[in-house]
């Protein structure tokens, strides 16, 4: 398992960079993304990206109850909204325990990336999914879903544990 960074973290708030195809087929780096997902799910979460476990490279991943069948890695990310709706919603972060609060997010997007063996993806992606990609990707461009979020709560250990965190 990786280690969890949290707030305050000077990784958590600087633009991570992009990485070419034989970085990313390195050795290292193919088992730096297999340990991301065992991660993110023994943390409870539903997104991590690289920053949050120590690496500021533009990598993040997507658990399946988000995306609808299987685990997606993401590699140089990147999206733009496809219509004029945002839709407000609670947000938690595993990089900043136990806070939620409301944020006003795009409901669709067009989600442009490498997958983990280097190969182009384009999709689109709503509601929830598309959330979850806006979150991860703000993570690897420095930004914080409490830096959006409006009335900021801390939660109950109790009440943690029913919500899934980005």
């Amino acid at each position: 398992m990786l280690n969890i960074i949290t707030e305050p973290n000077e990784i958590l708030r600087k633009r991570s960079l992009e990485i070419d195809r034989d970085f990313l087929l390195k050795s290292v780096t193919q088992e730096f993304i297999k340990k991301m997902i065992p991660t993110m799910y023994d943390t409870d979460g539903i997104g991590l990206a690289a920053p949050q476990v120590g690496q500021n490279i533009r990598i993040c991943v997507v658990g399946k109850e988000a995306v609808g069948d299987k685990d997606l890695i993401l590699i140089n990310p990147t999206w733009e909204k496809t219509s004029r709706r945002k839709f407000v919603d609670v947000e938690g972060c595993l990089s900043v325990p136990h806070t939620y609060g409301k944020v006003k997010r795009w409901r669709n997007i067009h989600v442009e990336a490498l997958d983990e063996k280097g190969n182009k993806l384009s999709f689109p992606a709503s509601n929830f999914f598309a959330r979850v990609i806006q979150h991860e990707i703000d993570h690897l461009d420095g930004i914080l879903f409490i830096d959006k979020a409006k009335g900021l709560y801390l939660a109950e250990e109790e009440e943690k544990k029913s919500k899934s965190e980005i």
